[in-house]
């Protein structure tokens, strides 16, 4: 046997060969690239959406943690200290707690309070009721801020899927029409559009699937901070109640 001749393939082997080359799939950039106009701006809005919603979790997660440590700290020296005052001094220092400003609001309607009032039982009453109002104030604004943007996500979880399903079909009738016009129904005919359907259905998903998660998930964490803000006001309005009675 001639050692320099040279070995053929088996023709099976040649024919994978051949085959692979044949179906060798583009990337995902490229579909977007190849894609009718229509799908490109399908394609653009859910990406868009998807950024923006990836810059808020990462934004609102850094929030939350920050005001759920802050907030421990700020309760630990509220029921530690033995002046109001001093507890006052310390919480403006402690910007990311809600609870921090809810006091403070509930301080400065206690200071009011204290001025206007000289132990007059109407009168009393009157400041309890404006000082519960007041917490009650701050309690919302700081829960509006914190749920600032998150609605956002919510939106981007519930239209997403339908903006990409716009483009599915969309990318389908191409399809279907290349079919009427051309007279085939080959893949090599119909794979592209039917590809870039599927791209937009995907890219939705994507969108929709991290927002969902990350909305419930602040809103759980909005939801403690929430009960925190409301088991301060009320432990707050007993304690001045008692310091105004036994006054």
């Amino acid at each position: 046997m001639n050692p320099a001749a040279p070995v053929s393939m088996p023709i099976y082997l040649a024919a994978v060969a051949q085959t692979e080359e044949a179906i060798e799939s583009p990337g995902i950039i490229e579909l977007m690239m190849t894609a009718d106009a229509v799908v490109q701006l399908v394609l653009l809005v859910l990406v868009g959406m998807s950024v923006v919603c990836w810059v808020i979790i990462f934004n609102k997660a850094s929030m939350l943690r920050k005001a759920a440590a802050s907030t421990e700290v700020f309760l630990e020296l509220f029921w530690k200290s033995q002046r109001l005052d001093q507890v006052y001094d310390q919480a403006n220092r402690m910007e990311h707690s809600p609870v921090a400003a809810v006091f403070k609001a509930g301080y400065i309607e206690l200071s009011k309070l204290t001025k206007a009032k000289q132990g007059e039982s109407a009168g009393l009453l009157d400041g309890e009721e404006n000082l519960s109002r007041a917490l009650r104030k701050a309690a919302r604004v700081e829960r509006n801020n914190l749920e600032r943007m998150t609605t956002f996500l919510a939106t981007t979880g519930s239209t997403a899927p339908f903006i990409g399903l716009f483009g599915t079909v969309w990318g389908i009738l191409l399809a279907f029409q290349k079919i009427g016009a051309t007279g085939q129904a080959s893949l090599a005919v119909v794979g592209p559009d039917i590809a870039h359907a599927l791209i937009a259905t995907a890219i939705g998903l994507a969108a929709a699937i991290p927002a969902v998660m990350a909305y419930n998930y602040f809103n759980r964490r909005i939801s403690v901070l929430e009960d925190e803000m409301g088991n301060f006001s009320s432990d707050f309005l007993n304690i001045v109640k008692r310091h105004f009675r036994s006054a």
